[in-house]
């Protein structure tokens, strides 16, 4: 069985307080694009994970994948006999949730292979214990995200919007990001953070109005971190909007339609380890095979 693990964006992340269980409250709004992985099931005589290309990704428990197969196993009373195989395209430790879009495929073709009557909304759940980012990636679409990103609410976007990724060569730790971001005190706006005007332009598919609401409370951590990334964003000054994704340090350039997409893209290779033209899609997690 193979299923196509989607990216996800998001055009709105407010970061506020740490929580008592380490985690940091979070108002997101988030999207699945059409970049994704491939994530391939086939059962085997015990849990194994294989990555391509070789050492991009761990292919131990710390997995997301693995982790994935293994709780959704142990709550089902089964053992997880199960070879992933992820054929990775989402950029390892790029901010587009590559990790959370391959365990939330992982858990959509498991309840296939394995037999399981489990609902959507009850993967989420699973997926809640496994990270962030996963409920969201097993629903796709858009929504917004609060708490931890456990609680989810859909929102509309009937036509796509498009973007350019601008890829860096390396990657960003996540929690590094988070904790230079408590330490710089930048959740002092949480209070302030509203994404109706974000959800509103998904909406009426107005590019003007989400340029102009756009929102990343992460980036002045990631670019304290990393100063160099300065150079990525203004590589992509063409475009409607420029965003830094999640934690970075990939860029994300809102375009008008797809030919400006190509446009900005092709303007900003040379300042890019890789650069792809992506429009939002509908859905999460596909099985294609």
């Amino acid at each position: 069985m193979r299923i196509s693990a989607p990216a996800k964006i998001n055009p709105f992340l407010a970061v506020g307080p740490r929580r008592a269980d380490g985690l940091h409250e979070l108002v997101s709004v988030m999207q699945s694009v059409s970049l994704a992985d491939e994530v391939e099931l086939a059962p085997g005589p015990g849990l194994r994970v294989e990555v391509e290309p070789e050492g991009v990704a761990p292919v131990d428990a710390t997995n997301l994948a693995a982790r994935a197969a293994a709780t959704l196993a142990s709550l089902n009373g089964r053992d997880a006999t199960v070879v992933i195989r992820i054929a990775k395209r989402i950029p390892v430790a790029g901010g587009l949730g590559g990790g959370s879009a391959d365990a939330a495929a992982a858990l959509w073709g498991l309840r296939e292979l394995w037999g399981l009557a489990v609902s959507k909304k009850a993967l989420e759940r699973v997926a809640a214990s496994i990270g962030a980012d996963v409920p969201f990636c097993v629903r796709g679409g858009a929504a917004v995200a609060r708490g931890a990103g456990e609680d989810l609410a859909p929102l509309a976007c009937p036509k796509p919007f498009w973007w350019v990724l601008g890829i860096g060569r390396e990657g960003l730790s996540t929690a590094g990001v988070y904790a230079e971001f408590d330490r710089l005190g930048g959740r002092e706006a949480f209070a302030e953070a509203d994404p109706f005007e974000v959800a509103d332009a998904l909406a009426r598919t107005d590019v003007g109005r989400l340029a102009a609401a756009l929102r990343n409370d992460l980036e002045p951590a990631a670019l304290s971190l990393a100063p160099g990334l300065e150079r990525g964003r203004d590589a992509l000054g063409g475009a409607a909007a420029v965003l830094l994704a999640g934690s970075g340090p990939t860029w994300l350039g809102l375009a008008r339609d797809e030919e400006h997409a190509r446009t900005v893209a092709r303007d900003a290779e040379s300042a890019f380890a890789r650069v792809e033209v992506v429009q939002t899609t509908a859905h999460g997690p596909q099985i294609v095979g």
